[in-house]
């Protein structure tokens, strides 16, 4: 794809709160000389926007801070004019009831903060799960020129000289409690070796992930995904992201021009290649639903359907993204996938160069962390989406995290009506389970939880463990920790809050899972399942208001994107009236 810059000097939008002598513009630049900025800085030069995520409640981003200063430091060089905004942040770690009910908040506010004030342009600046996705949704919507820089992942964890990833060994070592393989004492000393630098999540979780989509959109500098937070090349990807945005203001070149369906593709095969989250999924599916992209469970399942997982990276591997980035880091992945006709070459990013330039030449320096496609962790990654008469819509499943094994299985079901019911039953020895069963969790999607929490990797019950059993077929309408791994089926469409038909599955219905034929079958009749749900009501009664009630009333369906019904499509950026 060619790209042709628009001539410049242009008509920055910044000028029509700052150019001039009139009242309104005397207003609009005297309050801002109230910092102590010389009046060249309103001179015509782009207004760039730093959307800045820090938050001490965010620790992923706990850091950000100091990477804006990178970021200013290019922007000035290339002749622009920073401003640091702090944005809404959802804290993946302390948001309750979850940090996803708040994305699409994050994303509304960011958006109207682009909107109703003077940038010509917006660095992203981004770490944790739902900031990524927030602000490259608010960036769609407003098609103001915009790139990405995350924070980048934490140095790798120890314990007990054995390798810890953040969020993959919580799981595994809370399992192990319960089984009587480790104490709570040894549980307590292993918490300080889970997040021993600044930074986000260190295996392939959403964090890292949704860094890696930025990048596979063309959203973010090559390389940007997997340099670690304290590493001095994640300041110097800041320095020189902030001179980038400089020029792409100069040229006009919006998200509109890289975030196209070929480059929704190229990020759906890179998520299979890398192992990466469930959640890009439905992060994907929302920023797509923003700029105007049609893209649907149907793309995530024919793009990614083939595409070997070749990154060995917990939770699907061994390695964490420490060894990621010494082994090349995304460039390579991307090339790979280039090199087997998986990738659309000329797909424009950022850079104003293709994808393909800007990987083309780079080199694997590990092979056993970057694995050769003879020897991938699975031939077939990516995601698979299953369909039945259970998930109508659709539901997700990650075959690199998943027990072969339990790709085919047919159990019975063993139903938890929400998260409550789980945690008041899981651990009674009374309850009629083993390891053969189907654990079905209802009422945890968008309306459910509400929000869709993370809790679709049921923890097992602790008899089943004691058995040396490590994982049984899960399902919910629920998301799971990019970190988690298990043979799990998430976001079951419609949801089971909205009448899907996971709301009517009851304690000892067979239920056939066939990951290779894309099925997910509830055993009873066609009769039986209208019966049921003809006698179905609303278990969870809306919220009485404020964002909790707005959230409830117009929140879609996790096979969308489980955006807002009236955020989709991309508004643009006009400028409102003068209100002086």
């Amino acid at each position: 794809m060619t790209f042709k810059p628009a001539k410049w000097p242009r008509d920055l939008r910044s000028r029509q709160w700052f150019a001039g002598t009139s009242k309104d513009a005397i207003y609009h630049r005297g309050w801002m000389k109230n910092q102590g900025l010389p009046a060249d800085m309103f001179d015509g030069r782009p207004v760039i926007g730093i959307l800045n995520t820090w938050s001490e409640l965010t620790p992923c981003n706990a850091h950000l801070r100091d990477l804006a200063e990178k970021v200013k430091y290019g922007i000035y060089e290339a002749g622009g004019f920073p401003v640091e905004v702090p944005v809404f942040s959802a804290s993946e770690s302390a948001f309750r009831p979850t940090a996803m009910m708040f994305r699409n908040l994050a994303a509304m506010a960011v958006e109207e903060a682009m909107r109703g004030q003077p940038m010509d342009g917006c660095v992203l600046l981004v770490g944790c799960d739902k900031t990524t996705p927030s602000l490259l949704m608010a960036a769609a919507s407003t098609d103001l020129p915009s790139i990405v820089v995350t924070g980048g992942p934490m140095l790798n964890g120890y314990f007990r000289n054995e390798r810890v990833g953040s969020g993959t060994h919580l799981w595994k070592f809370s399992e192990a409690v319960k089984a009587g393989e480790m104490t709570a004492d040894e549980f307590v000393e292993a918490e300080a070796s889970m997040s021993r630098s600044p930074g986000s999540c260190n295996t392939m979780g959403t964090a890292s992930t949704m860094a890696s989509m930025a990048e596979a959109l063309g959203m973010a500098l090559s390389g940007n995904a997997a340099i670690p937070a304290v590493d001095s090349r994640r300041r110097v990807m800041a320095h020189m992201t902030g001179r980038r945005i400089v020029q792409m203001v100069k040229d006009d070149l919006k998200p509109s021009d890289v975030m196209t369906k070929q480059a929704f593709e190229n990020a759906i095969r890179t998520n299979g290649a890398i192992g990466g989250s469930t959640n890009a999924v439905i992060h994907l599916l929302a920023v797509a639903g923003r700029v105007g992209i049609d893209l649907t469970l149907d793309d995530w399942d024919r793009c990614g359907r083939d595409v070997p997982t070749i990154v060995n990276l917990m939770p699907s591997g061994k390695y964490l993204m420490e060894e990621f980035f010494y082994a090349g880091g995304l460039p390579v992945v991307l090339k790979r996938l280039g090199e087997a006709g998986l990738l659309h070459k000329d797909a424009l990013t950022v850079s104003g160069e293709t994808m393909w330039d800007q990987v083309k030449d780079v080199r694997n320096w590990n092979e056993d962390v970057i694995l050769p496609t003879d020897k991938a962790l699975t031939s077939s990654g990516g995601v698979a989406v299953l369909k039945g008469n259970l998930a109508p819509a659709g539901a997700v499943l990650k075959p690199s995290a998943a027990t072969p094994s339990l790709m085919v299985h047919r159990g019975r079901a063993v139903v938890f009506e929400d998260i409550d019911d789980y945690k008041a039953r899981i651990e009674d020895e009374a309850l009629d389970i083993d390891e053969t069963s189907v654990m079905v969790l209802k009422n945890c999607g968008p309306k459910g939880y509400p929000g869709m929490a993370e809790v679709g990797n049921m923890g097992l019950p602790p008899k089943v463990l004691r058995k040396g059993i490590t994982d049984m077929v899960r399902i919910s309408d629920a998301r799971m920790s990019g970190t988690a791994y298990g043979t799990v089926v998430l976001h079951t469409s419609p949801e089971a809050a909205a009448g899907g038909p996971l709301a009517v599955v009851r304690d000892g219905d067979m239920i056939e899972l066939d990951v290779p034929n894309r099925r997910l079958h509830l055993d009873i009749s066609d009769e039986e399942l209208a019966a049921r749900l003809a006698d179905w009501a609303p278990q969870i009664p809306a919220p009485d208001g404020g964002y909790a009630w707005l959230h409830h009333a117009h929140v879609q369906g996790a096979d969308t994107g489980a955006d807002l019904d009236f955020l989709n499509g991309c508004r643009g950026n006009p400028v409102g009236k003068e209100s002086h």
